[in-house]
């Protein structure tokens, strides 16, 4: 009996163990990350599955919005995954396109970051028509100055994306972490993608 007691318990502690071990990790290093719509085409695809680092931007002390162990601050061009302003309850991915101090600005969907069009290879466009700024800014915007520690985000797939163009700046303090890895990849027509497994999102 006494050895029963014994092995039940050593199971228990070793569950315990791993829980803690995994939300431990979930919370202040990696986690996984799966993309619901397609606003990153072509980088990243609806049912890709991607790994978050989430200790690149500094480890978030719980119950505050302190963090220490900063290794960067988000920078042009970083994928990141952040709280929704309009509801932060959900997390959104989307790429930095411009930081504080940034002066932003887009013409006839040409991004321009302090007077000097950007050079985006990664930036899609489905549509071609151009909508002039004074009814849509998805085309057409600014120039504005990002604040003091925010950040000015879009989607790759810039004419399906609802993003900062739309909803405003992200604060500094809701962005949980980079986008690192794809490790897995399924289509909505339940195909496993196997070239995109492993794949660096950049």
């Amino acid at each position: 009996m006494k050895d029963k007691k014994r092995l039940f318990r050593e199971y228990v502690e070793a569950i315990l163990i791993a829980l803690v071990l995994a939300l431990f990790i979930r919370t202040f290093i990696i986690q996984a990350f799966k993309i619901p719509s397609g606003s990153m085409i072509p980088t990243l695809l609806v049912g890709d599955h991607i790994l978050v680092n989430k200790f690149i931007y500094g480890t978030k002390i719980p119950f505050t919005e302190k963090r220490f162990l900063v290794i960067k601050k988000p920078e042009k061009g970083d994928i990141i995954v952040f709280k929704y302003p309009e509801n932060p309850k959900k997390d959104f991915i989307k790429r930095v396109v411009a930081t504080e101090g940034d002066t932003l600005e887009s013409k006839d969907k040409v991004i321009y970051v302090n007077g000097k069009a950007v050079v985006e290879p990664y930036a899609y466009h489905s549509d071609r028509n151009i909508r002039p700024g004074n009814s849509d800014v998805r085309d057409n915007f600014g120039p504005l100055i990002i604040p003091l520690n925010k950040i000015f985000v879009m989607g790759d797939n810039r004419d399906q994306s609802y993003d900062s163009r739309y909803w405003g700046f992200v604060d500094l303090k809701d962005v949980k972490g980079e986008a690192l890895i794809i490790y897995w990849s399924w289509d909505p027509k339940h195909w496993l993608r196997f070239n995109r497994i492993g794949r660096l999102v950049k």
